[in-house]
This record gives structure tokens, sequence and C-alpha cells, in this order.
């Protein structure tokens, strides 16, 4: 993308949240445009002093009368910027809140294979730094350029009417500061600091993710691997900070040196005047003051150029999301989703994942008739896990339709979709809030008897007495707090408390000792009672008393029937995979 196109963009960008506050908007730029004509007024304010005093004491009136004039602008300025601070804090924090809340609103409702493809640290902190970003640069603007530009502009005008070579002068020198410092900024400043902005975001990205599995790396040892990783990476950030921060160093000596030469030029031709008898001792003494003002203003152009360029290149990344479609989007008319009785129809699906040679499914057809307890094996990528993601369209087709209940789940709204469908995940997602609200995710209005009746069947309510604050307790990032069977209970009771007519199991049970998954299986068949049910099995005990198994394979199925049918099979795949997991052949009776 162009420059001027990334320019253009944020601007649109930073407009649209400085505008949902319209009044507030404009009243900050009133009273930043007046507070700095007052800053302005100051150094001829002083010079008329000066004039003043140099008539001698028959002008104290006059010389007084300035005084008092120099202060109350001193005064005013002071308190019109401060009344700009408090309207620009109101409504910065609106505007920030308003960027978090959309871009997260945004990236959450982001396809399971972005956020698959995604470090969450990065993403976190391309969001946060969006938002400082934002108001970096709304201060900068209302504190620095735009007051820069109405001073600069200002002076130079005043000058110019009044003695024209100085005008002339003081116009020269800011020109040609500025192109120097802005091309110093952008063509040579900005590539170094989107280097270091790079590694600053995979360094965060590294730490959360190594925080975030850090299981993983006790459990193999590995923090010196960590350790190294984590310096590779924080090496090069080093690396291209330095590069950044020296090149600003660079850009400083060259800001010095041009308003060197603007002080020289505006004091000697201001001096010359003087000899000329065009200018008052008066008017060199606000020619001082007026060239620190310059100056002042000036110097923090250069530093103001650079977190402008800053701040965009942050803002960008938030730009990405707000820009970037939703890859699993619902339609423009879709519908809410009325389920019934909760019939699954698969009609001819075709679906490929991104990047793959081959569709995993090639006109696939299937019917699960409501109520319905299915059981999906099948060896690792035969299609079982990618048949109940495209139940929740966690993924679009390529091809035929998915109906429930004789409607195309491309149509509805995908809230709906999955507000329909209860999952009892392998490895259970727990969020680091209470275990009652944990159990209530799927049901956030439950009292706190249903979600004590849920554990109860769930047989949490085995392992609540031995925490803190009982159902209070925080269970800790990820739920690291509970052992894996123990997660898989709260996983289970939440499903249970969620009551919907649709439920997908997989392998709810493989975290759990034996006495527990007995216990756990009979709360599943008083929760499998009535509903249709999918249920991704790896040990092939936990089906046998399910309606109806499929057994996958390259994305079709190749055996369908009860266990009873299919064990009958000789050399069936479902039998053999049974026998390879029991360690010995089955017999007919065996099979009966």
């Amino acid at each position: 993308m162009a420059k001027s196109q990334k320019y253009t963009r944020v601007m649109r960008f930073v407009t649209h949240y400085w505008l949902r506050a319209p009044y507030l908007f404009a009243a900050v730029l009133v009273a930043r445009v007046s507070s700095t004509l007052i800053d302005v007024a100051v150094p001829w304010a002083s010079g008329a002093i000066v004039d003043a005093v140099s008539g001698g004491r028959e002008n104290s009136a006059a010389a007084f009368r300035a005084m008092f004039i120099f202060i109350g602008l001193t005064l005013l300025f002071q308190a019109s910027r401060q009344i700009v601070t408090f309207m620009l804090n109101r409504m910065s924090a609106r505007a920030i809140t308003a960027i978090g809340r959309d871009a997260f609103g945004k990236v959450q409702r982001f396809s399971s294979d972005w956020h698959a493809n995604s470090f969450a640290g990065a993403t976190v902190r391309k969001i946060t730094r969006g938002m400082g970003s934002f108001d970096t640069f709304t201060d900068t603007l209302v504190f620095g350029l735009v007051p820069a530009f109405v001073v600069l502009t200002g002076i130079t005008a005043v000058f110019t009417w009044r003695w024209p070579l100085l005008g002339l002068i003081v116009f020269t020198c800011i020109v040609i500061y500025l192109a120097a410092t802005i091309s110093i900024s952008v063509y040579w400043i900005r590539p170094a600091n989107i280097a270091a902005r790079e590694w600053d975001s995979r360094m965060n990205g590294a730490i959360a993710d190594s925080i975030t599995g850090n299981q993983a790396v006790k459990s193999f040892a590995a923090e010196g691997r960590e350790d190294k990783l984590f310096a590779d990476i924080a090496a090069n950030w080093e690396r291209t900070s330095i590069v950044w921060w020296d090149r600003s160093a660079w850009n400083g000596l060259v800001q010095a040196a041009l308003l060197m030469v603007l002080q020289a030029a505006m004091l000697g031709t201001g001096l010359w005047l003087w000899t000329q008898g065009r200018a008052t001792p008066g008017d060199i003494a606000s020619l001082l003051a007026t060239q620190f003002l310059i100056s002042g203003y000036l110097r923090d152009i250069s530093q103001q150029v650079r977190t402008v360029q800053r701040t965009v290149n942050d803002m960008d990344d938030v730009l990405e999301f707000r820009d970037t479609n939703i890859q699993v989007a619902d339609a423009t008319d879709a519908r809410e989703l009325t389920v019934g009785k909760g019939n699954i129809h698969f009609d001819r699906v075709t679906f490929r994942y991104k990047g793959a040679r081959e569709a995993l499914y090639d006109g696939f057809t299937l019917d699960i008739p409501a109520g319905q307890r299915v059981g999906l094996v099948g060896p690792s990528g035969a299609g079982k896990s990618t048949f109940v993601k495209l139940i929740q369209r966690l993924y679009d087709l390529d091809g035929g339709r998915i109906l429930i209940d004789g409607q195309d789940i491309a149509g509805v709204k995908q809230m709906s979709l999955r507000s329909s469908i209860g999952l009892v995940p392998q490895e259970p997602v727990l969020f680091h809030r209470s275990l009652s609200d944990n159990i209530a995710y799927g049901r956030p209005g439950a009292t706190q008897e249903q979600i004590a009746e849920a554990a109860k069947l769930a047989h949490v309510d085995e392992f609540v007495a031995g925490l803190p604050k009982g159902y209070g307790t925080l269970v800790g990032e990820r739920g690291i707090k509970l052992s894996g069977g123990e997660r898989q209970r709260v996983a289970i009771a939440r499903a249970i408390l969620a009551d919907t007519p649709i439920l997908i199991l997989d392998e709810a049970t493989s975290s759990l000792d034996s006495v527990s998954e007995h216990f756990i299986r009979e709360a599943m068949d008083r929760l499998t009672q009535g509903r249709t049910t999918i249920v991704i099995a790896h040990r092939l005990s936990t089906i046998q008393r399910l309606d109806r198994i499929l057994v996958f394979e390259h994305g079709r199925i190749v055996e369908d029937g009860t266990h009873a049918d299919l064990v009958r099979k000789p050399n069936g795949v479902y039998r053999n995979l049974l026998e390879t997991q029991v360690g010995s052949t089955i017999t007919a009776d065996a099979a009966e």
C-alpha cells in the first residue's frame, strides 16, 4: 500500500471516531486554535512592555497596562489549554473505548482457521497498541501539529505584512526545516520503526505463547530452549530498535543545526532593521520571544512527525482487522434457526481445507434422524472432527448444503446455530473466572441452584468442597488450577446446563478415571436421551450403546450400523479397530 493511501486510510479511521462526538470535537478544535492565537500574541505583549519602559518614567501607565495585558494573555492561554485538555480527555476516552470494542468484536468473529494461524499475544498487542496510538495521534495533532501550523502561519503572515524581508527569510527557513526533517522521518526513520515494531509484536507473541504453554515447557524441561528462543527474538528487536533510535538521534542533530540557522537569520535581520530605524527595542524583544516560540514549535514538529508516523504504523494493524472480511459471515438476510426435532442432513457436501490439494468431502450425503445418538470413528484425518465443525459452521462449504430441521445453516445466524448445539470437547476451554461462571457459560442467566444441579449430574460437586471458595473459586487461565478430569467434568456440566437440542461430544470421558467415567456415562446417558447426539470416539468402548456408528475413512463413510451389526462383519473396519483396542479377536458370542 502506498504511503499516501495509508495516511488517507488512517485519517478516515480517526476522523470516524472523532466524529462520534461531533460537538465535542468542534469545541476542542475551536478552543485549541483560540489558545494558540493567544500564545502568538504573548511575544507582542512583551515587546509592548519594553517599548513602554524605554520611553521613560512618564510612560509608567502604559508600561503597567502592557504588563497586565501580558499577564492576562498568559493566564488566558493556560486556562484555555486546560479546557482543551479536559474536553480532549472525554473525547479520547470515548473513542478509544469504541476502537477497542470494535476491534475485539471483529477479531472474535474471525474464523477458527484465522485464530489457529495467529498468535493470541500478538493480536492482543496489536489491538492495545492501536488503541494507545489513537490517543497519541490525537494528542499530537491537537497539542502539536495544529497549533504549530497556526503559529507558523500567523507569525509568517505578520512578519511579511510588517517586514517583508524578514517574512521571506522566516518562511524560507521554515520550509527548508520542515522539508528536511519530514523527509528524514518518513524515508529514513520510518523503515527502521516498522522493523522494530514487527519484532516488538513477535517478542510479545513469543512471551504469550510460552507462558500459555508453560505446562508443556515444564513437562519437557524446556525452560532453557524457551529462553534461547526469546533471546534470539529479543536480540533482533534490540538490533532494529537501536537502528531506529540512532536514526532519530541523527535527525535531532540535523534539526538543531537548522534551528541555529533560523535563529541567526531572524536575529540578524531584526538587528539590521533596528540599525535602519525600522524596528524598535520592543520589536527586537518581541522578535527574540517569537524566535524561541518558533524554535519550540519547530523542534516539536520533528518529534511530532515521527510520532505521527509511528502511530500511523501502529494503527495500521487495527485497520487491518477492521478491513479484513469475516471469513465465515452471516448472510445479509440471515434468520434465526429454529430447532424443533434436531434432524441433521448433509446434502452433497463438498469441502476442502485451504491449501489442501484435494477435497476432504466430495459430494458427501448423510441423514441423521432427530434424536438419534451417533458415534463417529475412524483414523486421524478421516474427517470426524471436520464433520462436527461443519455442523457448527466454523467453515463454509465449497458445495452442497447442511440442513438442520430443513433449514440451510448457511442462511441462519451463526449465534442462533451455535446456541442450539452443546459441545463437550476433548480438551475443554475454561476461562479465568469462577467455577460458576464457567459452568453457566452456555446459559448465562442460570441460577445458582441450576448450576449446582448440573454440577451434581456431572459429578463436579465431588471436588467443589475442596476448593477454597467453592463455586466462586477462580479456576486459573484455561482452567489450569483444575486437573484434566475436573476440567472435563466442568465442560459436561456446562453442556448439561445449556440443555441444547443437539449435542456434540468429543471423547468426553477421555480424561476421567474409571470410577468417575462410570458415573459420567450415566449422566451422559440421561443427557443424550431425546437429543440428536454426535459422539467422536477414540475409545470404542464409549459408543457401544449408541443407536448408530459411522466409520470414516478419507472423508467417506465406509461402514454404518449399530455396534452389534458392525462387529459381525468379518474383516470389517470397525471390528478390526475394536480388536486392536481390546487386544484379542472378538468372537460371535462377544459380538452379541
